[in-house]
């Protein structure tokens, strides 16, 4: 923290996302908002006007007034940015992807560690109601699937589906599953954009575990599920509604037969 003051963080992008990262930062106590940083300078005068937040002429300006920052702006600025960011001494929040590309992802993660600092993407999907109550229970899938399917909107399509959507499904499965992936099988096509609209992965991963990913910008209504299909147990995350259902068989006898059902054990609606 600089000069002894509670943690002040700055925004560095204030449109669509950048706004809604201003307004939860502004609600809690525990930090105060430095102020943010856009080059759009009629979009400054009035989130300024609407927020009552202070607005800052240059990104060094600001970055000399936080202890850290969020960097909400297009993803192939955040590698300049972050960097910047880091080296002025401040703490890194990026709204996914990281970057665009690998080595620049690398270089950011070196650095970090080089200057001592955090750097934490924002993969939201781990901090969803419905997928924290699946650490209630003992995971260890054999095949996922997964659907995040949503409308187009011309707003986050100067990065492939794969970085847009599927990223996040991509994410949550690395977070479960602890092997190394030893095949990747993908495929997409550009439908409405000049970047991949629509893709499906398979991934092998060493312990035998197959996940079958499908993201899509170009569909009709919205779906972000996951299926976790394992020994006698399956279990499903709806992460629109916050809903995590969970089914096993059960082992019965009956006039000495043996019978096995499938019984539904829990329902976690966390919204």
């Amino acid at each position: 923290m600089k000069n002894g003051i509670s943690m002040k963080i700055g925004v560095i992008g204030v449109g669509h996302l950048g706004k809604f990262h201003l307004k939860q930062l502004s609600e809690i106590p525990e930090i105060s908002v430095s102020g943010f940083y856009d080059i759009d300078q009629n979009r400054v005068e009035a989130i300024s006007k609407a927020h009552n937040i202070s607005s800052f002429s240059s990104l060094e300006s600001l970055l000399d007034s936080s202890d850290a920052v969020s960097v909400v702006t297009p993803t192939s600025l955040h590698y300049n940015i972050a960097i910047q960011a880091l080296n002025a001494g401040c703490h890194v929040f990026i709204e996914k992807p990281i970057t665009d590309n690998l080595s620049h992802a690398g270089a950011l993660l070196n650095r970090a560690d080089e200057l001592k600092k955090i750097i934490q993407v924002g993969h939201i999907e781990r901090f969803n109601p419905a997928f924290m109550a699946l650490k209630k229970t003992a995971v260890d899938p054999r095949f996922i699937e997964t659907h995040r399917l949503a409308p187009f909107n011309p707003r986050g399509n100067d990065v492939p589906v794969i970085l847009d959507l599927m990223i996040h499904d991509l994410d949550i499965i690395l977070s479960l599953i602890d092997s190394k992936i030893q095949d990747i099988r993908a495929n997409g096509v550009k439908v409405v954009s000049q970047t991949v609209d629509i893709a499906n992965a398979r991934l092998e991963f060493a312990n035998g575990c197959v996940a079958n990913l499908t993201a899509s910008r170009i569909s009709q209504k919205e779906m972000r599920k996951i299926r976790l299909f394992q020994e006698d147990n399956y279990i499903t995350i709806d992460f629109l509604e916050g809903i995590l259902e969970e089914y096993t068989v059960c082992h019965e006898k009956i006039d000495d037969f043996a019978a096995d059902k499938v019984v539904k054990i829990g329902t976690d609606n966390t919204k």
